[in-house]
């Protein structure tokens, strides 16, 4: 069976109750101590209660608390090395869009694709260029349509 991209197990399973609970108060830990772009230090204690400390950039502190988020909801994570060669399939469930649109996208030459043997193959760093700058549009868009609004009323 073939789990899309978006669909990736917490280590082969989505995460239990108690994993879930764990993520948030992490999650809750680490953005009560976040102050603007300083670095956190963090101190945990090994089993015969010797001290490790780890400081973590507000970037990584971000993404950390990100992930744990989506962690704490139960939801599905994957994470995707930019470097990483993605297939047409694992590009369409990032987009959440359908493989044959994608395949669409990349012929009318909307992103970037290098073809291997007879496949198409997407560098995730242009994957995720397109999907920000469709956002953008997407949000633009939306903006207006929402000032027309106004005006009618």
């Amino acid at each position: 069976m073939t789990i899309p991209a978006f669909a990736e197990r917490l280590g082969e399973r989505l995460p239990s109750q108690d994993e879930r609970a764990a993520a948030n108060q992490l999650r809750q830990i680490l953005a009560s101590q976040a102050v603007g772009d300083d670095v956190q230090k963090l101190r945990i204690f090994d089993e015969n209660n010797k001290q490790a400390e780890i400081v973590l950039t507000a970037a990584l502190s971000r993404l950390l608390m990100e992930l744990l988020r989506h962690v704490s909801r139960g939801d599905a994570v994957t994470l995707v090395p930019v470097s990483q060669m993605l297939t047409t399939q694992q590009a369409a469930d990032i987009l959440n869009v359908s493989r044959p649109y994608l395949v669409s996208l990349l012929e009318k030459g909307e992103m970037q694709f290098e073809t291997v043997g007879r496949h198409r193959r997407i560098n995730a760093e242009h994957l995720f260029e397109y999907k920000k700058k469709r956002d953008a549009e997407r949000a633009a868009a939306l903006r207006e349509l929402a000032e027309i609004d106004s005006e009618l009323i």
